[in-house]
């Protein structure tokens, strides 16, 4: 039991990102991020255009076919989602998991197969779990532009400045913070000033983008095939020697000792 939970907690501590500026991680999750959107808007058009077919054409029959599809496709959304972010943060692929249910039976139709396949809780499941791919696609990747775009904005603030003043001579900096506070800086100390504010809140998005894959990480079940209880192996069954009856040994005893007499 300890073993195991020791197992629980180095998988709970795995994927996660330390230095994010220099961790590869980031920057793919930043490009994961970007995609949610889009991804998010494809998933949940799938899933409610193949819903709404499925029921449209129920009475023409085609319908059951294509709602068991539809449940296939969700599936596969769900798990191709959960390999992207392992590759990601760098998980172990998880163990294949047994059958849980036995080999179809060779007379049974393509329908048959369907029906016994489908997993109602499974298939709930899954929608919801499109849905909420759509809804933090939208809120992720909000978060995740504002974020690093506050910190890349500080510290382009000085390139910005100098570009309109030998430009087009206008002066972004002329009315600034620092007059309210009756502060007589350079533009020089200005810059140093926005540059490493820009940095520190860079720093601080790159935590939040990582923070986000984690809750992404919970929201898709990505933990989950790890946690599953493995399979205990079979002991090996010791059988002890037949000892003989009272009986037996009694019977055999005359001749035990004739042999030893002679």
């Amino acid at each position: 039991m300890q073993l195991k939970a020791e197992e629980t907690n180095t998988m709970a501590r795995a994927g996660k990102v330390n230095w994010a500026l220099f961790n590869p991680k980031t920057y793919a999750t930043i490009l994961y991020l970007l995609l949610s959107l889009p991804l998010g808007i494809v998933y949940l058009t799938i899933a409610i255009t193949g819903l709404a077919l499925s029921i449209g054409l129920t009475p023409v029959f085609i319908g059951i076919p294509l709602f068991f599809g539809v449940a296939k496709m969700l599936n596969g959304i769900v798990k191709f989602e959960q390999s992207l972010i392992r590759h990601i943060l760098g998980l172990p692929t998880p163990p294949a998991s047994a059958p849980s249910q036995p080999q179809t039976e060779a007379g049974q139709n393509w329908l048959q197969r369907m029906v016994k396949g489908f997993d109602g809780e499974l298939f709930f499941r899954n929608l919801m779990l499109v849905f909420l791919r759509f809804v933090t696609g939208i809120v992720f990747f909000a978060v995740m532009v504002t974020a690093i775009s506050l910190g890349l904005g500080f510290i382009a603030l000085p390139v910005v400045h100098i570009i309109l003043m030998n430009e087009i001579q206008v002066d972004i900096l002329e009315n600034n913070l620092f007059q309210y506070f009756h502060i007589d800086w350079s533009y020089n100390q200005q810059y140093l000033l926005y540059v490493g504010f820009g940095l520190v809140l860079f720093l601080i998005a790159l935590r939040v983008v990582n923070g986000l894959m984690q809750v992404q990480r919970r929201i898709m079940y990505v933990d989950e095939s790890y946690l599953q209880p493995s399979p205990e192996p079979v002991e090996a069954q010791f059988f002890a020697p037949v000892q003989p009856s009272y009986g037996e040994f009694e019977d055999n005893k005359p001749a035990q000792e004739k042999a030893w007499l002679a």
